[in-house]
């Protein structure tokens, strides 16, 4: 029994090693060396400090801002270590509930808004965690941020447009807008 044992050991061991740490070293140097920005965590900076990441989403409440899409992780938004599947299935009697409830929020927020709210605006993305909303979804909001921030609704506009990002390598998706980066660019043209 014991000769079994001794090179079962030893090869956990050795393996052990090869998974466990040399592999992950070996990737992250990779990572650092060639995408030195995205390893970093895409952090994105003002005045010097780390205001959020281009990948993560955020949770942004004031009206004066464009609204990311709901968090699905909870308690607390955007948490990236809870992050996971969190959708509610069609049959799901809360699911129309909960987009009742968002579709609701975002009327008291622009009551003048008689547009249809986008349904990235009502529903949760896969992760819980996207940092991107539609163009359409940064358009609804426009008019409201507009009026609260005393900015023309066409510099408004423009705002978005310079934020369009394009569809994920050109190919998956749609276009959409970084909801991060487009209230930091709102907070320098105010």
């Amino acid at each position: 029994m014991l000769a079994l044992l001794r090179p079962a050991l030893v090869l956990f061991f050795v393996l052990s090693l090869i998974t466990g740490l040399a592999y992950p070293l070996l990737t992250t140097r990779v990572a650092t060396a060639l995408f030195p920005y995205q390893a970093a965590g895409s952090l994105v900076f003002k005045d010097g400090k780390a205001v959020g990441s281009e990948r993560i989403g955020q949770s942004f409440s004031d009206p004066r801002y464009f609204w990311s899409r709901p968090s699905a992780t909870m308690p607390m938004p955007y948490n990236a270590s809870a992050s996971g599947g969190a959708n509610l299935g069609p049959l799901n009697p809360a699911l129309p509930d909960a987009i009742r409830s968002r579709a609701a929020a975002l009327r008291a927020a622009d009551p003048g808004n008689t547009a249809p709210v986008p349904v990235d605006l009502v529903t949760r993305s896969a992760s819980g965690l996207d940092p991107h909303i539609s163009v359409a979804a940064a358009e609804y909001q426009a008019s409201r941020v507009a009026r609260l921030r005393d900015l023309p609704l066409e510099r408004v506009r423009t705002l978005i447009a310079e934020h369009t990002e394009g569809s994920a390598h050109d190919i998956l998706g749609d276009q959409r807008v970084n909801v991060l980066l487009l209230n930091l660019a709102l907070d320098s043209a105010h």
